[in-house]
């Protein structure tokens, strides 16, 4: 890659300046007041592409969010790569907690803070860097095509059937993606497993309205009461899930694996003190990277109820909610999940309250085999780029539209991710480091330059 290192460093101040117009633009999926916002990224990174080179691009309506759809075609005999990426961002409250605004970016030591700095606005954009780098030096050997949406952060829930109504398009051999990490910055990783997820809203109802806890206290169910022992009755004491049912399709990884991946790199103590906790907890029998990778977990995401406001209210509430969701593992099926959940949860209610279980949305695991040709090109550029060969690993997350992807189009997808467990990504001061997106744009070029020579 002729001058690759010279173009990045001659332009990383435009780099870094263009993200920063895509991050300033507030693309909150989750919020309905936020749907002009979603037109104005997604603008924004069309007008990206076509000064990147794209033949064309185009912003493309869903039923939600649009997708941004652009290409470059050079010779129809050479391999296509579809580059995937999402534009909108997790809501950035609580807005006290972070050291600067969510969307207004800024630079400090070394690492740039702002609401989708990483997730994935940081790294879908340096995609768009790579390619024109390969583009304006005329070295591109594969033909490319960019599909940007706008719905990760809240399931895609319109991109399936926007990607079976444009099957002819986008046809490929591969599908790019980076909204992953590495297991440590100077430790390349690539993700080769996602879990599935299904995810619920639970709403509990008590009494008609809200009561005085003195006359009614002990008389009445309190829903928040109700709710945290059902909860609390969804995990026994070694960890596992106690829905009936649950565990009946999740596929035991062999010892032979489980070694391999423990060969990763990691350090409890580390770990621990990296988000200040005095210990781990989880499924008994398993480490806490396979408890994250190869096992299913349960968590409340949120919950609520009664009186928050300053001071005291002696209430027994009416209602209380909770939002609930469980990553799942590959064979899995996150449909059977989230009815086996509603079940059994509505059914063990005790008869005082009401309680109404909604599923919100999920997504199947993902795995990729390490012995594809994409694979091994991706393994190639990292190896190039960093001097060592990357680690494959199991990433406790979830990207529910990589599975739909296989289904529909019939792809397979290559995660090669540049984010650090330390990006805070879904929290406040998420960031991401400049020295991680630079080295994106470093390393994305060689994996066009050797999938293209896998597939001569």
């Amino acid at each position: 890659m002729k001058d690759l290192k010279n173009y990045i460093e001659s332009n990383k101040d435009r780099f870094l300046e263009e993200l920063f117009g895509l991050i300033r633009i507030p693309s909150i999926s989750a919020k309905s007041e936020h749907k002009d916002d979603m037109v104005k990224a997604a603008e924004y990174i069309k007008n990206s592409l076509l000064e990147a080179g794209v033949d064309k691009a185009e912003v493309m309506p869903t039923k939600g969010n649009p997708v941004v759809y652009g290409e470059k075609m050079i010779d129809e005999n050479a391999p296509t790569v579809i580059v995937y990426g999402h534009y909108d961002v997790m809501p950035a409250e609580p807005f006290e907690l972070w050291k600067s605004p969510p969307f207004e970016p800024e630079i400090r030591d070394g690492k740039i803070y702002a609401r989708g700095a990483d997730d994935d606005k940081g790294q879908a954009f340096m995609h768009v860097k790579a390619f024109e780098y390969l583009v304006k030096t005329d070295q591109l050997p594969c033909n490319v095509k960019f599909m940007i949406e706008g719905e990760e952060e809240v399931g895609s829930p319109s991109l399936g059937e926007w990607c079976e109504q444009n099957k002819e398009m986008l046809k490929a051999d591969v599908i790019l993606v980076s909204d992953t990490g590495m297991i440590a910055q100077d430790i390349p990783s690539i993700t080769t497993g996602l879990r599935g997820l299904s995810y619920w809203q639970v709403e509990v109802t008590g009494p008609n309205r809200d009561l005085h806890s003195g006359l009614y206290g002990g008389a009445v169910a309190n829903p928040i009461n109700v709710l945290a022992k059902l909860i609390a009755q969804m995990q026994d004491e070694s960890g596992r899930i106690t829905i009936p049912g649950f565990y009946d399709d999740v596929l035991e990884v062999s010892a032979e694996e489980r070694e391999l991946l423990g060969r990763a790199p990691f350090d409890l103590e580390d770990y621990k003190k990296a988000i200040e906790i005095g210990d781990v907890q989880g499924e008994v029998g398993y480490t806490t990277t396979e408890r994250t990778g190869i096992r299913p977990s349960f968590d409340v995401c949120g919950i609520w109820g009664g009186y928050q406001g300053e001071g005291a209210k002696t209430v027994l509430p009416s209602k209380a909610y909770a939002k609930i969701s469980t990553r799942l593992v590959p064979n899995q099926d996150n449909e059977k999940i989230a009815i086996l959940f509603k079940e059994h949860f509505e059914s063990i209610a005790p008869k005082s309250v009401k309680v109404e279980v909604t599923p919100l949305h999920g997504g199947q695991g993902y795995v990729c085999p390490i012995d594809l040709p994409a694979y091994k090109a991706a393994e190639k550029a990292y190896k190039t780029t960093f001097g060592k060969r990357p680690v494959p690993f199991r990433s406790g997350g979830s990207i529910p539209i990589i599975s739909t992807f296989e289904e529909i189009l019939g792809i397979k997808s290559i995660l090669m991710g540049f984010g650090l467990e330390s990006d805070a990504i879904h929290s406040p001061n998420e960031n991401y480091p400049v020295y991680n997106f630079l080295k994106g744009i470093e390393t994305i070029p060689y994996f066009y330059k050797y999938f293209a020579e896998i597939n001569k």
